[in-house]
């Protein structure tokens, strides 16, 4: 008998994976571009919690789906049920080409970048070197069995959330610049930005609220999914939405607009992160270093959810025929799909060497979007396709908050194509073309 998965991971370990997965380098990095975009504190702090609220709605929408289907594969399943298996198959291609190995490729760099700020990281080939290490043992720790892949996700979400909400109120408490009047609009700024720029600034704030999608990828390794997978969903989504509508209002708070506005997004040397400049004002110099650490453990925690997660999608498409069948493989001992695992890793080692953070995430959030708005529109396909399915939950503000995240995420798609067509472009060029290779599998499986 072929070994299978086993649900090893319970309610905290997918919690976990929600949480972990979706904080990564995104809060600490994405302000000052909306800054600079929007060309105030409130607009900015808008667009974080529009962005927010957008995030909370498809997961809203997900946690009914996956109380629905416990198959691992999350949204390739959700889109095979509700579509066919071609928008499926281009879903899990451009996860498999961009969407999994570009996320865990950006976190890699980020950490990587983090600690280079502040560490000499010749030893290990600089941070290219030190980004492809981190890829190499977190997914050699992920072909380990599920229940330790998850306790190690666990432990790390933990360690983040402490750091952060430790940096959040000391900021608050014992910031030595901190004053309120940071946060009114500088001279000249407050107007409203246009829906364009403000459509800019919400994608930039998306990229730190990705992930919310990857539990439903474990579905098959879940124990009781119909409670723990919109459980979990539930809870760990608006628990970040607080946690980074704090610690942007603690920004603000601490630094002058001006600080805001010039502070780095990709942590290299000549300029600080937003985060740091902030923690320095109560921390002092010894904030760099402590910064460092925390964001280098923060991106690697996302990075681990975001291996442990997508190395489900291609192992669903190869055991549906429609991906190679030896990455449907599951080890005899671990019941992890280990080649699955370890593939996904040397394309995301690749992609770390090829290009840069903000390029990665670009591709990566405009790519997974599109799919996001299809899956969350097969909740209104299969109310009225399978009305008799037990649905543990059901989407709070049906129909409207379905509707209304695809009216938004339609938005932001055609905005993004407006602004960003280069980017926008290769993600698009990268989905279309899996359609060759489908219809070879496609033939090949019929056959």
């Amino acid at each position: 008998m072929e070994p299978k998965l086993v649900r090893g991971l319970g309610f905290i370990d997918s919690t976990s994976i929600v949480i972990g997965t979706i904080i990564g380098t995104g809060i600490f990095l994405k302000t000052p571009i909306m800054a600079q975009t929007v060309g105030s504190p409130f607009y900015v702090l808008l667009a974080w919690l529009v962005a927010g609220l957008l995030s909370c709605a498809g997961a809203l929408a997900y946690a009914e789906l996956g109380g629905m289907f416990h198959q691992t594969g999350g949204e390739y399943i959700y889109l095979k049920e509700a579509y066919g298996r071609l928008p499926s198959f281009l879903y899990g291609w451009q996860r498999f080409w961009i969407g999994s190995p570009g996320t865990i490729a950006a976190y890699s760099v980020g950490a990587a970048t983090f600690l280079g700020a502040t560490f000499s990281l010749e030893f290990i080939g600089g941070k290219t070197g030190l980004a492809i290490s981190f890829i190499i043992f977190f997914s050699l720790l992920n072909c380990l069995a599920i229940t330790f892949g998850g306790k190690v996700q666990s432990f790390l979400t933990f360690l983040k959330i402490f750091l952060i909400v430790a940096i959040i109120f000391g900021i608050f408490f014992a910031s030595q610049s901190a004053d309120w009047l940071h946060l009114n609009a500088p001279a000249g700024g407050g107007r409203w930005p246009g829906f364009s720029a403000f459509g800019v600034a919400m994608l930039a704030a998306l990229w730190a609220y990705d992930g919310w999608n990857n539990l439903p990828m474990v579905s098959g390794e879940i124990k009781n999914p119909q409670r723990n997978i919109p459980l979990s969903l539930i809870i760990g989504i608006f628990s970040i939405l607080l946690i980074y509508m704090m610690a942007n209002l603690v920004y603000f708070y601490a630094l002058p607009f001006a600080e805001v506005l010039s502070a780095n997004s990709t942590a290299y040397p000549d300029a600080l992160p937003v985060a740091t400049s902030a923690a320095q004002t109560f921390l002092g110099p010894v904030g760099i270093t402590v910064l460092s650490v925390v964001f280098a453990i923060s991106a690697l925690g996302a990075m681990n959810g975001s291996i442990l997660t997508s190395a489900r999608v291609p192992f669903a498409m190869a055991e549906d025929s429609l991906f190679p069948q030896k990455l449907s493989n599951v080890n005899s001992k671990t019941r992890v799909p280990v080649l699955a695992v370890l593939v996904q890793g040397v394309w995301s080692c690749l992609l770390a060497m090829s290009g840069t953070f903000d390029q990665l995430t670009d591709y990566v959030v405009f790519a997974s979007w599109i799919f996001y708005a299809a899956a969350t529109g097969a909740i209104i396909l299969f109310r009225r396709r399978l009305p008799n399915i037990p649905r543990p939950y059901k989407t709070l503000g049906y129909p409207w908050v379905p509707v209304i995240f695809m009216i938004a995420s339609v938005f932001l798609l055609i905005n993004t194509l407006y602004t960003s067509p280069q980017q926008s472009g290769i993600g698009l060029m990268i989905i279309l073309a899996g359609l060759p290779v489908y219809f070879y599998f496609h033939r090949s499986r019929s056959k």
